[in-house]
């Protein structure tokens, strides 16, 4: 089974520019997990939402190589059973002429 979460969007204190660390900013994330699905053994995709907020709201990284990681670091631990997992974070507002983005696929 797969699940999947397309542009959970929220505002997050996120990067390493002065101004990044004064305000929230807009991120986007998206995320791709698989795991073996039976009735008594489910994933809530409701939960993982909230984990990732939670994650990227409490620890404020400065990087989003530091943010991805933790997220897949965060997802594993509490989803041991997952075989893969797919994640990007996207800046829409950084850059007026672009939005930028970074992302990463795992295989367990």
């Amino acid at each position: 089974m797969t699940i999947h979460i397309e542009d959970l969007t929220f505002d997050v204190i996120i990067g390493l520019l002065d101004f990044e660390r004064d305000r929230p900013q807009r991120v986007i994330i998206n995320l791709q997990a698989s795991y073996d699905y039976s009735d008594d053994r489910f994933i809530d995709y409701a939960d993982i939402v909230l984990l990732i907020q939670n994650e990227l709201k409490e620890k404020r990284y400065t990087l989003l190589e530091n943010a991805l990681l933790g997220l897949k670091e965060i997802l594993t631990a509490t989803y041991p059973g997952l075989q893969s997992l797919s994640l990007k974070i996207s800046k829409p507002d950084i850059l007026p002429e672009c939005t930028v983005s970074l992302s990463n696929s795992w295989h367990f």
